[in-house]
């Protein structure tokens, strides 16, 4: 049966801002990856210099000031659920040149980009080069992958540059925008802040290239030793220092903090946590300083909490680690040794009330108080690795079921589970099964930005740009359709699937119908690319459950068979002892999310019944493994 076509809904887009100016977050991680999309990032020259993958100023104004985003999805035909119809929806952006700029001022504050001559400049310049920084790949990835837009034109972007691997997100309040300040979302940002070991930078960083340097720089806050002229004529050496300006940059490269002023806050939540602590500021007189002051209820008699922190914005201060800091940051445990959530933070009292009482230059703002700080027990990466995790609750099977949905989001085990896979002679049944998914996600939701021209009409009929990015999708999915079923199902395919005989008779009985009433030609076991192009979404869709029920078998397959004797593989073993003592470590007690999934209406773990209460989540860039995995094998 012909697809439909849903009429075309298009809207103008206000975004929100906060009580500060400037857009929500989530808007303004939209527009900067939708800006990216539009763009095609080359090479520009500036100051005698050429800088690959960049854009100018005037590139940037030019796009936003009509700027259309499309989006169509594909679904069942609420009249008639065998038929597929496909809605797609416009969003335009419009902005006059002094607002686009502005609005790229934020995406610099937020660290999406940086100058490419001058990456130390905070400022957006009327005439600039500009690329994309580690964090803005992270975020533009993870646009691109839950809209289902195709990113060939930036490939090479994402292949030639540092991606930031695992992005810190702080929950915030729906209402204003506010990160919501909770002793759980300071435990994970303070040790993701510290990592798990001091991170003093190695004195050959100077000769490492690009990628190993910003993979040092992502393990923790660049620490340092500094000594003080003490009482008299001694000296007083103090360990684990690092200068405020780098904790604030630290912070906006590795954190979803949208500034350095909100970088600044939760430095001073380090402070009024008992975190940090100051060392020195030797700053002249008349130096210009901006102090971020944060106020909230002290903790109880034994609590490191105060009433409020501070923390020194200027280039000459000098903070440092403190003991309770050390403690929380499980700095002092031995490998492989892990406490509580609870018992990691006895001396914090779990009901402090979370500050959002903040001055700046002690003009202080009032604001109201969230409920509670509540502590959410989840599932650590050891338990969910760990041979005996509630097998006693859910029997062995269910737990290998559950260990293999993590291997697969894990990008390191899930390389690690291919190899071990690929030296077994059954790699195949991981490829269909992650060839299948990603399908599936591409058959849902296709997206494309433009600039102000879009690409004209055919001949005769009125295309908007969401529907011809649609129809070139719709060959694409086709052709990704029939390379599976050549790939892994056809009879003496190069990766054939060894699945049950009843689902392979099921679907070549389904694909010869097809083609028999089509072409009128005898199916002879394989789809040529002309015998492909009569399909249509109603029968993708066909295809997609014989393809899902096929998936199943393989995934119980996978998990009974292969996963047992994965985990007892000494590389598995070793690999597990590193991710719990890299960052995921201090992250084990907050939930890991891959880069392509949606933020969460409510802070994970939490029911939409209760009270917004902060918490913090991480999302993987599955590009960044990709590189981690040689930089790895080089280092």
């Amino acid at each position: 049966m012909p697809q439909q076509e849903a009429p075309s809904a298009t809207s103008s887009h206000m975004m929100k801002t906060t009580k500060r100016g400037r857009p929500f977050l989530k808007d303004t991680l939209d527009l900067f990856a939708t800006l990216i999309v539009s763009l095609e990032l080359t090479t520009n020259r500036q100051y005698f210099r050429s800088f690959p993958n960049s854009f100018t100023t005037d590139d940037a104004a030019r796009n936003l000031a009509s700027l259309k985003f499309s989006q169509s999805n594909r679904g069942p035909d609420p009249r008639e659920p065998s038929r597929i119809v496909t809605t797609t929806t416009t969003t335009t952006f419009s902005m006059t040149r002094d607002m686009a700029k502005a609005m790229c001022q934020q995406f610099m504050d937020a660290r999406l980009i940086e100058n490419a001559a001058d990456p130390g400049s905070n400022l957006f310049k009327e005439r600039g080069v500009y690329v994309l920084t580690p964090k803005g790949l992270h975020v533009l990835e993870r646009f691109m992958s839950k809209n289902g837009i195709n990113g060939d034109h930036l490939a090479h972007v994402f292949s030639s540059q540092p991606i930031c691997m695992k992005l810190l997100h702080l929950e915030r309040r729906s209402v204003d925008d506010e990160i919501i300040v909770s002793h759980s979302a300071i435990t994970a940002l303070f040790r993701r802040f510290v990592g798990r070991q001091p991170n003093y930078p190695p004195e050959f960083i100077d000769t490492m290239d690009a990628f190993q340097k910003y993979h040092e720089r992502s393990k923790g806050v660049a620490l340092m030793d500094v000594t003080e002229k003490g009482v008299g004529k001694g000296s007083v050496t103090h360990k684990n220092c690092f200068a405020a300006v780098t904790a604030l940059e630290w912070l906006c490269d590795f954190t979803s903090v949208i500034g350095r002023e909100e970088a600044a806050e939760m430095a001073a939540q380090f402070v009024r946590f008992g975190l940090i602590a100051l060392v020195s500021d030797k700053r002249k007189n008349n130096d210009s300083a901006i102090i971020f002051t944060v106020r909230g209820a002290a903790g109880g008699a034994n609590s490191s909490i105060a009433q409020h922190g501070e923390f020194r914005c200027t280039a000459k201060a000098i903070y440092k680690v403190t003991d309770e800091g050390r403690r929380l940051a499980r700095w002092d445990m031995p490998d492989g040794v892990r406490a509580s959530p609870n018992s990691s933070a006895a001396n914090v009292s779990s009901t402090a009330r979370a500050s959002e009482d903040r001055s700046v230059d002690n003009a202080t703002t009032e604001g109201p108080t969230s409920s509670d700080a509540k502590i959410h027990r989840r599932i650590s990466m050891t338990e969910k690795l760990n041979a005996s995790y509630d097998a006693e609750k859910k029997g062995q099977k269910e737990s290998n079921t559950d260990r293999l949905k993590f291997i697969m989001e894990e990008p390191q085990l899930r390389q690690l589970f291919r190899d071990f896979l690929r030296s077994n002679f059954c790699e195949e049944n991981l490829s269909f099964y992650l060839d299948v998914q990603d399908f599936k996600k591409s058959f849902s939701t296709t997206s494309s930005a433009i600039a102000a021209n879009p690409p004209p009409a055919r001949a005769g009929q009125k295309a908007t740009p969401g529907q011809l990015a649609m129809e070139r999708h719709h060959e694409a999915l086709i052709q990704k359709a029939f390379v599976i079923y050549n790939t892994y199902l056809a009879p003496s395919s190069q990766s054939e699937l060894n699945i049950d005989h009843g689902l392979r008779n099921e679907l070549s009985a389904y694909l010869s119908e097809v083609i028999q009433s089509m072409t009128g030609k005898t199916f002879q076991g394989h789809v040529d690319l002309e015998q492909a192009n009569h399909f249509n979404a109603t029968q993708l869709q066909t295809m997609i459950r014989l393809y899902e029920r096929i998936q199943t078998h393989v995934f119980r397959l996978m998990a009974t068979d292969s996963v047992p004797k994965f985990i007892k593989t000494p590389r598995f073993l070793a690999l597990k002892v590193k991710l719990v003592e890299e960052d995921d470590g201090p992250l084990a007690d907050f939930p890991l999310m891959n880069s392509s999934a949606s933020t969460p209406s409510v802070p994970p773990g939490l029911s939409s019944s209760e009270e917004e209460v902060g918490g913090a989540y991480v999302t993987i860039s599955q590009r960044a493994a990709v590189q981690e995995r040689p930089a790895g094998e080089q280092r």
